[in-house]
């Protein structure tokens, strides 16, 4: 490529003219979409950001000056522009880089993204930091309008104006988050977009700036060029901040001359940018929804690529998705609430069929749950659906706000478990831990497709707080009950005797210890297997029964410190149990980026992890045994 060859880093970028920058954008974008094509990743958003991020690193002198990005997946031109373009082909793949910012992977990543909201309050605390150590750097926050939804970026918004700290805040507004945009915010945007407001700018803050002076030119052909709408920006000049914008997100020439402009600027500054999601490629301009995040795809057609034929497994996502809608068609007081999600919850189906009764609150996870607390202590019965890794946002509001009150709501956390590519910020190993500390609630880990959907009507027949946990991607394959039924509370099933230990399993683990217990069989070692549906309440009668083969093996998707196999150790020594016991599951360390089938392998929680680690203790207790 003519000019991405050449760029190896921002002070490569500086030696292009202005005039080049177009080009250079091109071909970064050329390589996002050539490679997020065979590897799939975050493709509409980083190409809508392609441009305003080439300006950014054109006039700020990176890394020196820190540009801190929110949630991260906007930023694949920062990675390539910053000496990753060699290694983009990796990205997201296991032992590749990063799909998000991280500290260690790149001294350009001034602070490691993968949740939303974040990049407001980071950028407040090293300019707070910078100050006080009397450093001389510049320091740009730059936050979708999707993440200006959350609570975390308006704390910090009031925070950076009290302070009143050098600091410029880029608003990159593509009219979008994940999906379309919802609530207030959108519309005070896109107040600032219509009735001509941007078509008259120009003429009318010329007219009042010729009233000031003193201001001086320069302020006055900025201002002009930057098409300062002042009040559609009072709500931000409120706060403390300088305000300019909107300005077009794709033209650079233009972009690069503002940011010269406000560079220097004292104080907090906000430049509003327009962008558009997927710019520069059409099926991801057409479909920004479905190009957010995205599987491998045909470059030319867009059309994603096909690696299963009919009869396979549905998503766990998918099965929910269903028997939500089917259960709400008998049940009107059932409502749903998303944060942002409502594709990648499976609630879209929910929100087509009823949508009185669905909730997009915006990226703001504590508000959904406190809010569905609100709707259910008026009688309805809430399903909140978000994943499991941004449902750690809202601990307390679970804990303050439903537990506390015995208020009846479901919170369905998707995504449990291993994730694959998008790596430690996403994978929900931490939920046992979490949530079955808390009094009054319930923890479900449904096994399997079929498992889902009953516990999810068990759920909502309760009458009590509900945490509802299952992974990504598809299901066993395993039969569908044609009736939804309700469990009993906090009982578990023994699927497969067995005379010389017991594997206890929570959630999708347990058809993998299934086949390994077959495999133990082959080696002579008879292993029953137990089905724990309830991580909370535990089954007390199943632990003691699974005890009576002296040896116990407890198997999970999730962190082993206070997980699941956790409650069995206590359940053992409240009952006075004493059986050796084997925990399998994520030690203490956070888990990269790969394919699920590779990261399960890798931490001995497949098939034949499971059977060699059974196997490898057998063989030490016996050795152990016979001295």
């Amino acid at each position: 490529m003519k000019y991405l060859s050449r760029i190896n880093g921002s002070k490569d970028l500086k030696k292009l003219a202005v005039s080049e920058l177009p080009e250079a954008a091109k071909e970064i974008r050329r390589l996002i979409v050539n490679s997020i094509s065979k590897t799939g990743g975050h493709l509409a958003s980083s190409l809508g950001a392609t441009d305003l991020i080439v300006a950014l690193h054109y006039v700020y002198n990176t890394p020196q000056d820190k540009i801190v990005f929110d949630t991260g997946h906007q930023a694949y031109a920062h990675k390539i522009i910053t000496g990753r373009a060699d290694k983009f082909h990796t990205i997201r793949q296991k032992g590749g880089i990063s799909g998000f910012l991280k500290r260690h992977e790149s001294e350009y990543d001034a602070f490691g993204a993968g949740h939303a909201s974040t990049a407001l309050s980071a950028a407040c605390g090293i300019a707070a930091a910078r100050d006080m150590m009397k450093d001389d750097f510049k320091v740009v926050g730059f936050v979708a309008d999707g993440a200006m939804t959350g609570g975390m970026s308006w704390e910090a918004m009031q925070n950076i104006g009290h302070l009143g700290t050098d600091i410029l805040v880029v608003l990159n507004d593509n009219q979008m988050f994940i999906s379309h945009r919802v609530g207030q915010l959108g519309k005070i945007l896109t107040k600032m977009l219509t009735l001509g407001m941007v078509r008259d700018a120009g003429r009318k803050v010329e007219m009042f700036l010729n009233r000031f002076q003193f201001w001086g030119k320069n302020v006055l052909k900025l201002a002009k060029r930057a098409k300062v709408l002042f009040f559609p920006g009072m709500i931000f000049e409120e706060m403390g901040f300088t305000y300019f914008g909107p300005i077009d997100g794709h033209n650079i020439a233009e972009l690069v001359e503002v940011l010269g402009y406000i560079k220097d600027l004292k104080g907090p500054v906000l430049l509003h940018v327009v962008t558009k999601k997927g710019k520069g490629y059409e099926p991801a301009e057409t479909k920004p929804i479905g190009f957010h995040g995205t599987g491998m795809f045909d470059m030319e057609t867009g059309e994603a690529s096909k690696f299963s034929g009919p009869g396979q497994p549905p998503t766990f996502t998918g099965v929910f998705s269903e028997a939500l809608v089917k259960m709400a068609s008998s049940d009107k007081k059932i409502v749903a609430i998303t944060a942002a999600m409502p594709e990648g919850t499976g609630l879209d189906a929910f929100r087509d069929k009823f949508p009185q009764r669905y909730f997009d609150v915006g990226i703001a996870e504590e508000h959904a749950v406190t809010f569905a607390a609100g709707l259910a202590s008026e009688g309805l019965k809430p399903v909140v659906a978000i994943y499991s890794s941004f449902m750690q946002r809202s601990f307390d509001q679970v804990m303050h706000d439903i537990c506390l009150q015995k208020l009846p709501v479901v919170i369905c956390m998707d995504r449990a478990g291993i994730v694959g590519e998008d790596g430690p910020t996403h994978h929900g190993v931490f939920d046992l831990g979490l949530f079955r500390m808390l009094p009054e609630l319930v923890v479900m880990a449904p096994s399997d497709e079929n498992e889902l959907r009953n516990c999810l009507y068990t759920a909502l027949n309760m009458n009590r707080p509900v945490v509802l946990r299952y992974p990504r991607g598809k299901g066993f394959g395993v039969k569908m009950d044609s009736e939804f039924k309700k469990y009993e509370l906090g009982r578990g099933l023994r699927l497969k005797e067995g005379s010389d230990l017991s594997i206890i399993a929570a959630g999708n683990r347990l058809h993998p210890a299934l086949k390994a217990a077959e495999r133990l069989s082959r080696d002579g070692v008879s292993a029953g297997v137990y089905y724990a549906r309830f991580i909370k309440p535990a089954d007390t009668e199943l632990i003691k029964q699974a005890a009576l083969t002296g040896k116990i093996v407890t198997v999970e998707d999730n962190a082993l410190i206070s997980g699941f196999g956790s409650s069995v150790l206590e359940v053992l020594n409240e009952l006075q149990l004493k059986p050796g016991v084997l925990r399998l599951g994520i030690g203490d360390k956070f888990v990269e980026q790969g394919k699920p089938d590779e990261l399960y392998a890798d931490l001995g929680l497949d098939e034949k992890g499971i059977y060699d680690s059974v196997s490898a203790w057998i063989k030490k207790r016996e050795t152990a045994d016979s001295k």
